[in-house]
């Protein structure tokens, strides 16, 4: 601005704003999203303002939450703003600042939901480690087996583990049927094909069939018929249909089994003959099996469902139900004290 020094007269604060040397401060930013994070935290975006003011240089943002007027400031976007009340909606605004102050706040984002993160969720094939997320001293876990070599996998779940805030446990979910998935090693919970091995709390699966359910087995496949429903929530088995003047035999993909408790039992496959043997039905809410044609053997259902698979000059089998791992617990009294099959554990 100009070299006036003490009082400026009228002529000079006039000279002064034509030059756009008048002290001003930043136009409003453009709002961004808002997003929700897992520990009662937000993350909002947002982009610089046109205008800068004068000085011209934007030196920071400050984004505020409504209600509460929770505060974070940084230097570009985005902003985390922190210490949210779970179970809260929240929108927020943001502002810029260059050396004469902050100027107009940004029009509202959009409205998020604060949470606590209460579980976590393996479905990928691979080792991991997860870590006791702070005051978490207690899980509960359920763990399903791939399927595989006409086996469907087994259901295995465990309630009040102990575990230590902060410190690491390795999950591990399977990528082939003779590799069990486990949480912190098989000697706490773990699940292979057709059978539970340890922590079993859950079912196994059916042999030809459907993934093992909460409290029963899946379904098992049966010679030249429908499939067999699961009990206890398990997935039901694919139709069977088996010619042995041709030396023909073709198997529907098994019914897979969900994470989230104990639910309907898995509906058997119906038999379709040379056409298509169905697949089983998913149980707990699990996805079903495929069907079965003369040149496609249908998937098994996630999770753990066994694939079906056609036997006719040479074998080939489908794709298997995926293996998972699930831990649940509760974290500054969101969801409550969890506890398979059914109590606390859903999404």
């Amino acid at each position: 601005m100009p070299n006036f020094s003490g009082l400026w007269t009228v002529t000079q604060q006039m000279q002064a704003k034509g030059a756009s040397t008048w002290p001003a401060t930043p136009g409003a930013p453009t709002i961004g999203t808002a997003t929700a994070g897992t520990s009662n935290c937000a993350s909002v975006t947002f982009t610089a303002p046109s205008c800068t003011g004068y000085p011209a240089s934007v030196t920071g943002y400050r984004v505020i939450s409504t209600p509460g007027c929770f505060t974070q400031t940084g230097a570009s976007s985005p902003l985390v703003v922190t210490g949210l009340t779970n179970g809260s909606s929240y929108t927020f605004k943001a502002q810029a600042t260059n050396s004469t102050g902050y100027g107009a706040l940004s029009a509202a984002s959009n409205s998020i939901t604060a949470a606590l993160a209460t579980c976590a969720t393996y479905t990928t094939a691979g080792s991991y480690s997860w870590v006791a997320p702070a005051g978490v001293t207690s899980v509960s876990v359920v763990v399903v087996g791939k399927g595989g070599d006409v086996r469907s996998g087994a259901l295995s779940y465990k309630n009040a583990i102990a575990v230590t805030p902060g410190s690491s446990y390795p999950v591990v979910v399977s990528s082939i049927y003779t590799t069990r998935s486990s949480f912190n090693g098989n000697a706490t919970v773990s699940a292979g094909y057709w059978t539970c091995r340890t922590g079993c709390g859950g079912g196994d699966g059916g042999n030809f069939g459907g993934a093992g359910g909460y409290t029963g087995a899946g379904g098992a496949g049966q010679l030249n018929g429908n499939g067999l429903a699961s009990t206890g929530g398990g997935g039901g088995a694919g139709a069977d249909y088996y010619n042995s003047g041709c030396a023909i035999r073709w198997h529907g993909g098994g019914g897979g089994v969900g994470i989230y408790g104990a639910g309907i039992n898995g509906a058997g496959g119906t038999g379709g003959g040379t056409t298509n043997p169905g697949g089983g039905g998913g149980g707990s809410g699990g996805t079903a099996g495929g069907s079965t044609t003369s040149s496609s053997p249908g998937a098994g259902g996630d999770y753990g469902g066994a694939a079906g698979w056609i036997c006719s000059g040479g074998y080939t089998e489908g794709v298997n139900g995926k293996s998972a791992v699930r831990i649940v617990w509760c974290s500054g009294g969101a969801r409550g004290t969890p506890s398979f099959p059914s109590t606390n554990v859903g999404p």
